[in-house]
């Protein structure tokens, strides 16, 4: 049974001198973290942007609105372009990731996410040091698929933004798949026709390289805003490789389900709170 290790300022003190002391980390992050960042999708950053959607169509989030399911490509795209212009093309908010780079950049880093929003690049994490695992909001792909092929949207959505009317985008725009001629899709993993590009794999090679060259030496696995959508990619591997390696840390800093299995509780930091909130005290304690 997972547990919560408690005491943050305690824990705040020696996640610091983690961080300080240990040269190699390996950051896993889920949604929490870009929810600390400001990229939330309900409340009022739903309603400055899709208003009309939800008047309409009576969903209260931009989920809901994702997997509606629209009566023709026009308006699905315009809401869709819409969606990845506000959360792939738009900064955050909040600069979390920002700090989250100034912690670890002089360290040997690399970072395993679901996310699926380009945070990381955008602050400055170094590409090769990264694995998106889930895709890109900045990625099409065929909707067969035809092919393992994705593309790059941006100019795609810039038009769509700028050319809809009544939730509705110009027919011609509709993305269409330039091997097959079939309407394109989102680069997302939400069923087996996600497309696994070139570049994933190299980025999953790139990943288990820095695994198994790191195996068995002191190492923090930094684990933020992981839920329980797809423990199975994150937080148990991380589980199992702390329990494994008697040098390993496992960090997880999380706002209500910070915890660890019982089995490496003396090797874990449990810290619950924003995760912006907790990088700006590191700050207050000195570090670096």
């Amino acid at each position: 049974m997972p547990i919560s290790s408690g005491g943050n300022d305690l824990a705040l003190e020696r996640l610091k001198n983690t961080l300080e002391s240990k040269e190699t980390i390996i950051i896993g992050a889920g949604a929490g973290l870009s929810t600390s960042a400001g990229f939330a999708y309900s409340g009022e950053r739903f309603h400055n942007a899709f208003s009309d959607f939800e008047a309409k169509y009576g969903f209260h989030d931009m989920y809901s609105g994702g997997f509606y399911p629209y009566h023709t490509l026009e308006e699905h795209w315009a809401y869709w372009s819409r969606y990845i212009q506000l959360n792939r093309y738009e900064d955050a908010p909040i600069p979390v990731y920002n700090e989250l780079y100034e912690l670890v950049k002089d360290k040997d880093y690399f970072v395993l996410t679901t996310n699926v929003d380009h945070c990381f690049q955008k602050a400055g994490f170094e590409k090769n040091r990264l694995f998106y695992t889930q895709g890109d909001y900045g990625l099409f792909q065929c909707s067969e698929p035809c092919c393992q092929e994705t593309y790059d949207n941006k100019e795609w959505v810039d038009r769509m933004v700028t050319e809809q009317e009544d939730m509705r985008i110009p027919t011609e725009l509709i993305p269409k798949c330039p091997v097959c001629g079939k309407p394109m899709t989102m680069n997302l993993r939400s069923d087996n026709r996600f497309v696994e590009d070139s570049g994933w794999h190299k980025a999953a090679e790139r990943y288990t390289e820095f695994l198994q060259s790191h195996q068995n030496e002191p190492i923090l696995f930094l684990e933020l805003g992981v839920g329980y959508n797809t423990p199975g990619i994150i937080k148990y591997p991380f589980w199992k490789m702390t329990a494994q390696n008697s040098k390993a840390v496992y960090a997880c800093l999380n706002d209500g389900e910070a915890v660890c299995p019982q089995e490496i509780k003396k090797q874990s930091i449990c810290i619950n709170g924003d995760i912006g909130a907790v990088l700006k005290q590191f700050g207050t304690l000195g570090a670096a």
